[in-house]
């Protein structure tokens, strides 16, 4: 099954392996793999099989893929290490072995976007039942062909007026089903209690019920009138996600309205819409992606994508300045140690691409609040819904808890010490 045809690629330069530092860096990107194989398989031949697949090749020779064409455009395995890594016994007693694999790519073969890079290092290989692709290390030549996020953590922090705490964003609740007038009630209250954002659910998109054309004013008047109440500024991310050719024309028609922000559920809508979005220059509000769909490609822990990489490097790429993502303390099963990861990926130095924000959402309440902010810092955006809307006081009550609870954190007091003077925080408590 796995016959690399050595003697085609008796040149070097043609062959699909080289040694790391054989390769130029700025000329590939190098995919990291998880491999699982069963014993009696060579791991070399598996991997110089599996790079030929997705580079100038396929399972038997064909002519046009020439000793010129192998030496440009052939990708070449340039690590592979079993874990544990035996030395001199061979594990022949063992079913299974399990490898990191780091595959070199060269960018010449997809060019300087998304869509061809993931068909290129993950396409048939995703058919496989124990490979999965960990991370994607990419040159300085190739990022710079993206524009990443044009507002980011600064640039977000700048437009709210809100240099050094975490921020707030509510999900109006329910998901959906309810009229604007609901809607923008609901947004009113929470704004008006403290939240720097409000956000559609995922699942409210264009609706009959609700549509953009109706919502956007009146969840601007009502955010509008919370902001002189409270002093403070509000964003309200309207979440456009459509049909491919409907995108565009939705952000367009919401900012018209008055939108001072912008949602997409980005894998569902595709990952070149959010690209397009934030490279538009006549889109100056800032976007943010949903994660939704996302299980479906990093929950195996043998086959898909890394959740670092779909929930973090890939969605900063494409210029998302907020991601909302799955946080590990409510009703989300995520392993903290991936969920801090995510957040490195969106904020550590990357070229020149601005930070994204980190928004942890699912479940979260204000007595998680310490934990959020101990775990990922202050440069965070809290994501909540019925944390805010089911208080027992009113959303206008839920929200003030939460500001409260950031408060307290800034502050460096308990949350129970908080709550002895304000009463929407000690009823939050109570409740979990």
């Amino acid at each position: 099954m796995f016959k690399w045809r050595e003697k085609e690629y008796e040149e070097l330069e043609a062959q699909p392996e080289a040694l790391p530092e054989g390769v130029d860096p700025e000329e590939y990107v190098i995919a990291t793999y998880f491999l699982s194989l069963p014993s009696a398989l060579d791991p070399w031949e598996v991997a110089r099989a599996l790079a030929i697949e997705q580079s100038t090749g396929t399972w038997v020779p064909v002519p046009g893929e020439t000793p010129e064409v192998r030496k440009k455009h052939v990708a070449k395995v340039v690590g592979l290490y079993e874990a544990p890594y035996p030395e001199v016994l061979s594990p022949t007693e063992a079913r299974e072995r399990n490898y990191v694999v780091q595959i070199a790519f060269p960018q010449v073969n997809f060019g300087k976007q998304i869509p061809m890079l993931l068909s290129t290092v993950a396409g048939n290989l995703m058919c496989w039942e124990k490979i999965k692709l960990l991370d994607l290390r990419f040159p300085k030549s190739f990022v710079e062909g993206f524009g990443g996020p044009k507002f980011g953590i600064e640039g977000i922090r700048k437009l709210l007026g809100v240099e050094e705490r975490p921020l707030i964003n509510n999900m109006i609740k329910p998901c959906t089903g309810f009229t604007p007038d609901v809607g923008a009630r609901l947004a009113y209250e929470a704004a008006v209690g403290g939240v720097d954002m409000i956000k559609d659910d995922e699942l409210l998109g264009n609706p009959s019920f609700n549509p953009i054309e109706e919502r956007v004013p009146k969840y601007m008047e009502a955010l509008d009138r919370a902001n002189r109440e409270k002093g403070e500024k509000t964003l309200y991310t309207v979440n456009i996600t459509d049909e491919a050719s409907r995108v565009m024309e939705n952000a367009d028609r919401a900012i018209e309205l008055g939108a001072n922000a912008l949602m997409i559920n980005y894998l569902t809508a595709g990952i070149s819409l959010l690209r397009e979005l934030a490279e538009d220059p006549s889109i100056n509000v800032p976007i943010l992606a949903h994660m939704d769909f996302s299980g479906t490609m990093y929950v195996s822990p043998y086959s898909g994508l890394s959740s670092s990489l779909l929930l973090g490097k890939l969605p900063r790429l494409a210029g998302a300045d907020i991601l909302v993502y799955p946080a590990p303390y409510g009703k989300a099963p995520f392993m903290k140690e991936r969920y801090v990861r995510i957040a490195h990926h969106l904020t550590f130095p990357l070229y020149h691409l601005r930070p994204t924000f980190p928004m942890p959402s699912g479940g979260i309440t204000p007595s998680m609040v310490p934990e959020v902010v101990g775990d990922l810092g202050k440069d965070i955006v809290i994501g909540t819904g019925g944390g805010i809307h089911a208080h027992p006081m009113g959303p206008r009550a839920g929200a003030r808890a939460f500001r409260l609870a950031v408060e307290a954190v800034m502050r460096g007091m308990s949350l129970q010490e908080m709550a002895k003077e304000h009463e929407e925080l000690r009823v939050a408590l109570q409740m979990g």
